[in-house]
C-alpha cells in the first residue's frame, strides 16, 4: 500500500484549483465567498444536494498563486461559520 502522506504535491503555479464546500444553504454560501474573495475572481456550482435537502455541495474554483495561497484560502473556507465542511 501506498502512504500518500509522505507525498508532496508538485503544483506549477499560478494554477486553476477546485475546493468542494458544503453546507445548508445557498445563499449564505455566497455571501460568505463574497465577503471572502471579494477582489478574487472565482466560480460557484452547485454540485448535489443531499437526499433530505438539508445540505448543499458546490464546486468552487478560483486561481491559486502559491502552496500558501491555496492553504491559506482553505483555511479561510475551513474558519467560516456558514462553511460546513471543505474537500
Amino acid at each position: 500500500m501506498i502512504d500518500l502522506s509522505k507525498e508532496k504535491l508538485e503544483l506549477n503555479y499560478p494554477c486553476d484549483w477546485e475546493y468542494k464546500v458544503v453546507g445548508h444553504d445557498q445563499e449564505m454560501i455566497e455571501c460568505a465567498l463574497k465577503s471572502l474573495f471579494d477582489d478574487r475572481d472565482y466560480k460557484l456550482e452547485l454540485s448535489n444536494v443531499s437526499s433530505k435537502g438539508k445540505f448543499k455541495s458546490f464546486c468552487l474554483n478560483l486561481l491559486v498563486h502559491s502552496e500558501d495561497d491555496r492553504v491559506e484560502i482553505y483555511k479561510q473556507l475551513k474558519d467560516h461559520c456558514d462553511i460546513k465542511y471543505v474537500l
